[in-house]
């Protein structure tokens, strides 16, 4: 690469399953290869996805050390042979969705003497090599802190109600916790105008935040009659969607319990290894269904400016969500607060210290 380029940078390195994320310097690959683009990430936002990582949900990780993080907001600092999507200098949005673009191979990094694994995007770092199909280009006045959120927690929210739950105007939905995808689930279900939205948290910050962007009836998920509850706001025939986004079993198992006949579950949140759904099948032979979300399905090459448009309207509510931001060295913090849940929407770190 030009000399001229970073050739390090300080990145959050889980080393560990369960342990806390180390924050270090790192070296960049020496050169880029066919379809990768180095940038500079600005801002990236923390998903659920990463604690479970940290927390090893998914089972024994055979990439340690490796980087983490996928969304943010960043700008092309250098494009490797082939791409043509992106340029120097542009502002992107960083995904983990396939857009348009090269699949490159993934980078390596090093770190105190030995190899640091990274997928196609990562977003904890200074300065990532990310490849072409997951940077997608926006106008350069985008507000970089709300652009993060674009690479995930909204595209995968207005996914879920629009490719997965295919939510209908006039149709009920329950979505059952309310952190940054959740809350960005119930301002798609407003935008199209399902009836009732019902939030369910375990906090009372988050659920009054549901009810400003657009749930019109609201459950605490701690009460021991949760169900019932929900139930009395759905009516007797069940509601017409539900999703969940805590990855627990007995919540999914209740949403197949409280949906209609020809109810959708869609399971956003994802089930520890080993944990098993119990399932009564015949319902689904009659048009009950049962699916996961794979963020939404969305496509960042069209879904990322088509929902940008809806930026600055009633539709589209980022400032509310954006609730805490961190620096990197902080990230430590931020995990633990999303955890504890002082985090009431979507956490973000601010990487370059804008």
């Amino acid at each position: 690469m030009d000399q001229s380029l970073p050739r390090s940078g300080r990145a959050a390195i889980l080393t560990e399953q369960r342990v806390p994320l180390v924050v270090d310097e790192v070296a960049l690959p020496e050169d880029l290869a066919a379809g990768q683009v180095l940038v500079r990430v600005h801002y990236s936002g923390i998903c659920g996805s990463q604690l479970g990582e940290i927390d090893g949900v998914k089972g024994p990780d055979r990439f340690l050390p490796h980087l983490l993080g996928h969304e943010g907001s960043a700008t092309v600092l250098a494009t490797g042979p082939g791409v043509k999507h992106v340029t120097v200098g542009d502002l992107v949005v960083l995904h983990w969705r396939k857009g348009r673009g090269i699949e490159a191979e993934t980078p390596t990094y090093a770190w105190r003497g030995g190899p640091v694994n990274a997928g196609w995007v990562t977003t904890f770092n200074e300065f990532a090599v990310v490849s072409e199909n997951r940077c997608t280009s926006i106008p350069l006045d985008t507000d970089r802190r709300l652009a993060a959120l674009f690479g995930c927690a909204v595209t995968t929210g207005f996914g879920v109600v629009e490719n997965n739950a295919r939510v209908k105007a006039g149709e009920s939905i329950v979505v059952y916790g309310s952190g940054g995808v959740g809350l960005n689930i119930v301002q798609a279900a407003a935008a199209h105008g399902a009836s009732p939205i019902v939030g369910v948290d375990l906090y009372a910050d988050r659920l009054e935040l549901a009810a400003e962007l657009g749930a019109t009836h609201l459950v605490d998920g701690s009460l021991p009659e949760v169900e019932a509850r929900l139930r009395e706001v759905v009516g007797s025939s069940g509601t017409d969607v539900f999703v969940d986004n805590t990855g627990l079993p007995m919540v999914v198992e209740m949403g197949l319990r409280l949906t209609s006949s020809s109810g959708r579950v869609v399971m956003v949140g994802v089930p520890g290894v080993g944990e098993r759904v119990e399932v009564a099948p015949l319902p689904l032979y009659f048009g009950k269904e049962l699916m996961g979300s794979h963020g939404g399905e969305a496509n960042p090459t069209v879904d990322i400016p088509r929902l940008m448009g809806l930026l600055g309207t009633d539709t589209l509510q980022l400032d509310q969500i954006v609730t805490s931001c961190f620096a990197l060295d902080d990230v430590g913090d931020a995990i633990d607060s999303m955890r504890t849940g002082k985090v009431v929407g979507r956490c973000l770190l601010s990487i370059d210290g804008s």
